[in-house]
């Protein structure tokens, strides 16, 4: 890859907001630019922290996440996360897909943070806003560095992921895997040709994530599969959701998992606005749907509810269980990690996992 950039050293007016003066903000590298990704702009920092706290009143099952990136090139138009972005003056548009941060540094801060004495080995989940695993990855290299500090630290973690970059980073998973548990999830929610290249146009097929899914089964992880998000009057058909079960249970999941579209504040307006284009008929559809804010009203969850819960059944995936084991053995990564070197055993798998429900968030009405 051709990775061009030039050093910051004075104002730039096209540079990151906030960031245009780099001799008072030391965090700020550089700004690059590069054919591969034509149309997008990294902005590499220095960042102070790895680890961000989850607020309590969010309800997820963990306490702390790792974001090596803000902004995601997969371009999801439905991306839950595009609201962040406006936390640095940028959209949550375009400028979310092509306006990235990279945290270059993150592994080396994260493995400082996890290594004091006062860390108490938390769960840390990778991949709950902007993708650990999108295409920078492959020349960034962030992720290694960020399990290397994780599992040499004892604590345990999640990967959430729609990038077949993972399949990279499974030889360091399995020796990870030894000594923490160690739990992946791929998101692999529509089935649809023509849709997946309209409403995730920068992401692997979905052929693709699922066999990143039989490659990760292979080397004995337990791996769950998300139908996240479900669109409403696109993704929810019977025939839709038949389709993806009868794939994700091909593709050898343990478990399964399904949310219906959120839409929130950032999101929803890009959203919107690409459905008024693309599926205009829906529009009224979706004022009575989101009339109550975020989250899609209440009767609709129900039903999809039941219609995801009989699906799962007719193709066996609510059968399916992780089964908890312990991992005693203590992470220590034979010398420089590279993965066409790297061997391991059979991977363990993390604690009991049933059939994933969706959050119930407050009700609303049609």
């Amino acid at each position: 890859m051709r990775w061009s950039g030039q050093e910051l050293t004075a104002s730039d007016a096209g540079a990151l907001p906030g960031l245009a003066r780099p001799a008072a903000i030391p965090g700020l590298v550089r700004s690059v630019t590069t054919p591969e990704f034509a149309g997008v702009t990294f902005h590499e920092v220095l960042a102070r922290s790895a680890l961000n706290r989850v607020p309590a009143a969010s309800g997820v099952p963990f306490e702390w996440t790792v974001n090596p990136y803000r902004g995601c090139t997969h371009a999801c138009v439905y991306c839950f996360a595009r609201g962040t972005h406006r936390y640095l003056d940028l959209d949550s548009g375009a400028d979310f897909d092509r306006e990235l941060v990279v945290k270059v540094n993150v592994g080396e801060v994260l493995a400082r943070e996890v290594g004091r004495a006062s860390w108490t080995r938390a769960h840390v989940a990778l991949g709950t806003n902007t993708d650990p695993y999108q295409r920078a990855e492959g020349r960034y290299r962030l992720m290694p560095d960020v399990i290397v500090a994780l599992a040499g630290s004892g604590t345990p973690f999640s990967i959430l992921t729609k990038g077949t970059l993972l399949r990279r980073d499974l030889p360091l998973l399995v020796e990870a895997a030894q000594a923490v548990p160690v739990d992946l999830a791929v998101s692999c929610a529509i089935h649809d040709e023509g849709l997946h290249q309209a409403l995730e146009p920068g992401t692997p097929t979905p052929a693709a994530r699922l066999a990143t899914v039989r490659a990760a089964t292979d080397l004995g992880f337990d791996v769950g599969v998300y139908v996240m998000p479900v669109v409403p009057g696109l993704t929810d058909s019977a025939e839709h959701l038949d389709r993806a079960l009868a794939a994700i249970a091909e593709s050898g999941a343990s478990f399964v998992g399904h949310t219906a579209l959120h839409l929130r504040p950032g999101a929803r307006e890009w959203f919107l606005a690409w459905l008024g284009r693309e599926h205009p008929d829906l529009v009224p559809r979706y004022e009575r749907l989101y009339r109550g804010g975020s989250y899609v009203a209440r009767p609709y969850r129900d039903w999809l509810a039941d219609r995801f819960r009989e699906a799962v059944a007719r193709h066996g995936l609510d059968r399916r269980r992780t089964t908890p084991r312990p991992t005693t053995a203590r992470f220590a990564p034979r010398g420089t990690w590279r993965p066409e070197t790297w061997r391991g055993g059979a991977a363990r798998g993390g604690a009991a996992q049933d059939v994933v429900r969706e959050p119930v968030p407050e009700p609303t009405l049609f």
